[in-house]
């Protein structure tokens, strides 16, 4: 069928979504997003559209709805195939009807079935989902709204799910439009509000700057997922917001009775903070799959993702502490390693690592991280050394949930942290990857470079956590807290955990109630604040759903009862599950939709693969840190003079006379970064530190003598003691 008019997919079949339109609020460290759907059939007989799309990872779908005309409907939840044979039994009888659900494969994943749409028709579909916002290295806070949905590999023996429905055409060619405005609330004042994407200006609301409002810019590309991020003054002071019950809801049960959210951030002593670890198992996991030949971001000049991970691998490698142990895992279809196990921190297996690396390419197929976790985990720890597990992905695979009971299975023999590179990569999996592994996420888009956000990562790595956290709650007679969070395994420096409690008992007979939790000494009231419209009570809800829902998975389905539990758990609450759907049902004022009804898939952008500009030479940053040696020090040759801008001789001449040749060097490496290189010192900071605790155990003179000459050959001003010497 052609059709001359409206919007057409690439094979040129009518689009019967129109737009989207979302608005955000965001309350402190949460957010509830709303978004509306504008659906309308302009051909001559009744459609279904279905719609594949992303939600973040950690959301709660709480509310979906459908408006025809002037009459709107409001959807119930119910168990998944109860809702997906009552979606049918309408459709056959002529009824409208409209179906969410969350994939079977990956919970960052929904399919939203509209059906029965008669010609003619508009409708108009609406849902809101609740979410945590992520704390950033830098303090921000991120909310990222998915809008790429890029297809994901699907390992052999995997049945076609959710998957299999995506409709996909390139970013710049999505045939509907997105609009968004957010409000923002916070107890502290906001300092600004950035996005990957054009704004308009941050309008405040109020002298106190406790309220603002912000838009994104006409004329979204869906080129790249919407990121908001969003900073606050003191947003590190730990916090509880506490809700009050559902009027509705039975007291005793989670929606009837308060629930609290504390937001917490250990504080390490000083001494602690500057203790580095020379120990630990280093595994590096790096996706080697085909998608991995992409370029970074569809702007001038940019990388293929795998070059951006073999410079990140440089760094690494450069920045690792002397006695730990390391390796470097590539996978795709199947995964190689650069030795068969982990080998000691050396020169020798330095230098190896990086030929090898110089040498990595995407040419290892699909994305099998399954397979490679197992292997990984086959393998036995070595005693003494931490292992720290660190995975670079552009995350699209179809087996997320998983790959997280992998990690979670095996959470108590190490740390991992995940990196999910370019447009589309899955929440659920990057996000989940970490949590479950006791480690700390982080996403590379747009024009972000990864090696300072690695860095980041690698810093938690090598500073002591707080592990075995107890938190103890002391609380008025006739009162309890039941736990709706798993226990906190560890906590970074700078890092915030979110916990979730149900307060049951007599609440409201006592005269000032006030709880007091034994980390941080956190005091508060019990008495509710104002409406958060049961925000609090719907993330606390998910978090117990999701808890249950892997509970279920690792018994394999046969551990009586846990499956009843989500299922009655998210009815209770209005909150998407697994095992639940949202379902609601139009009768047409009682007349059936007539005609044989035709199916249309709404499509989604996924992210372009565009050739990468051709190879740039090697940063001047990325030059000297390949020529530091792995004890920390530099030695005096030509590449290093020529990374300084000078030549062999100009470089040597100036050097104090009983001053070593490669203390000489490691000095004019140091004063270069210091007097240049500030910028990224989050990129270079721990081979300075190398260096600098090297030159130290050589106990050389004149060492003041060496920055000043160093000083006038490069043209800084860098004192010594902003070296560290």
């Amino acid at each position: 069928m052609v059709n001359c008019c409206g919007l057409v997919t690439v094979k040129n079949e009518p689009v019967p979504l129109k737009s989207i339109a979302v608005k955000v609020s965001v309350q402190g460290h949460v957010a509830t997003v709303s978004s509306t759907l504008q659906y309308e059939n302009q051909e001559e007989s009744p459609l279904e559209a279905i719609f594949v799309f992303p939600l973040p990872g950690e959301a709660a779908v709480c509310r979906f709805s459908a408006k025809i005309g002037q009459s709107e409907v409001v959807a119930e939840v119910q168990e998944k195939q109860k809702a997906r044979e009552q979606y049918d039994d309408s459709l056959s009888l002529g009824q409208q009807a409209f179906l969410l659900e969350e994939s079977d494969e990956s919970p960052d994943v929904f399919k939203l079935s509209v059906g029965s749409l008669p010609p003619g028709e508009k409708a108009s579909v609406s849902l809101d989902y609740v979410t945590e916002l992520a704390v950033q290295a830098d303090d921000g806070l991120r909310l990222c709204l998915p809008t790429v949905l890029n297809p994901r590999y699907q390992p052999q023996g995997i049945g076609s799910g959710s998957s299999a429905l995506v409709s996909s055409v390139p970013t710049g060619s999505v045939p509907y439009s997105l609009s968004l405005s957010a409000r923002v609330s916070s107890p502290h004042p906001i300092s600004r509000v950035e996005s990957n994407c054009p704004l308009d200006p941050l309008n405040y609301l109020n002298t106190e700057k406790t309220q603002a409002t912000v838009s994104l810019a006409a004329g979204h590309q869906f080129d790249r997922d919407v990121e908001l991020l969003l900073y606050y003054q003191d947003t590190h002071q730990p916090t509880a917001i506490v809700e009050a019950a559902q009027t509705s809801a039975k007291p005793g049960s989670l929606m009837g009775d308060p629930v609290v959210m504390l937001s917490l951030y250990p504080k390490f002593p000083k001494d602690v903070m500057s203790s580095m670890t020379s120990l630990g198992e280093f595994l590096f996991v790096v996706d080697r799959s085909g998608s991995m030949s992409c370029s970074m971001h569809n702007g001038s000049g940019a990388q293929d993702r795998i070059g951006s991970a073999r410079d990140t691998l440089l760094l690494l490698l450069k920045s690792l502490p002397m006695g730990c142990y390391f390796n470097i895992i590539g996978f795709g279809s199947r995964y190689e390693s650069f030795f068969p196990t982990s080998v000691e921190y050396s020169q020798k297996t330095m230098d190896e690592a990086l030929q090898k690396v110089k040498a990595m390419m995407a040419d290892l197929g699909g994305t099998e991280i399954l397979q490679t976790l197992k292997h990984i985990y086959s393998q036995p720890c070595l005693p003494d050394q931490p292992r720290q597990l660190f995975l670079f992905t552009d995350g699209e695979v179809v087996n997320t949930k998983e790959v997280l009971d992998l990690v979670k299975a095996n959470a108590g023999s190490h740390r991992c942290f995940s990196f999910g590179i370019g447009e589309g990569a899955s929440s659920a999996l990057i996000s989940g990857v970490a949590k479950q592994g006791g480690g700390h996420a982080q996403f590379i888009t747009g024009q972000d470079r990864m090696q300072p956000k690695v860095m980041q990562s690698l810093r938690f790595a090598l500073q002591p956590a707080a592990v075995d956290i107890s938190v103890k709650w002391n609380v008025p007679n006739g009162v309890s807290v039941t736990p709706l969070s798993p226990p906190i395994r560890m906590l970074f420096q700078g890092q915030r955990a979110l916990l979730y409690a149900q307060i049951t008992g007599e609440v409201g007979a006592l005269p000032s109630p006030v709880m007091t939790v034994n980390i941080n000494q956190l005091s508060f009231s019990l008495k509710p604040a104002e409406d958060t419209g049961l925000t609090v009570h719907r993330l606390g809800a998910r978090t117990l759903i999701r808890c249950m829902e892997m509970e279920e998975r690792q018994g394999g389905g046969e551990k009586k009862g846990v499956k009843e539990k989500v299922v009655e758990l998210s009815v209770q609450s209005g909150v998407s599950s697994a095992f639940t759907a949202f379902i609601a049902v139009h009768k047409v004022d009682g007349k059936a939709v007539q005609g044989p009804m035709l199916r249309r898939q709404v499509p989604t952008p996924s992210f372009d693969c565009p050739a990468p500009a051709s190879n740039p030479a090697m940063d001047p940053l990325l030059q000297l840190i390949s020529l530091q040696k792995v004890s920390g020090s530099w030695v005096l040759e030509a590449a290093l003079a020529e990374v300084l801008g000078k030549t062999e001789e100009e470089v040597a001449k100036p050097k104090p006379a009983p001053v070593d040749q490669e203390v000489w060097a490691t000095v004019l490496a140091l004063v270069w970064l210091y007097g240049f290189k500030m910028e990224a010192q989050e990129e270079w900071q721990f081979l300075a530190m190398k260096a600098v605790s090297w030159i130290q155990a050589q106990k050389a003179a004149s060492v003041s003598e060496c920055v000043q000459a160093g000083n006038t050959l490069l043209g800084c001003q860098v004192q010594k003691e902003t070296l560290g010497l």
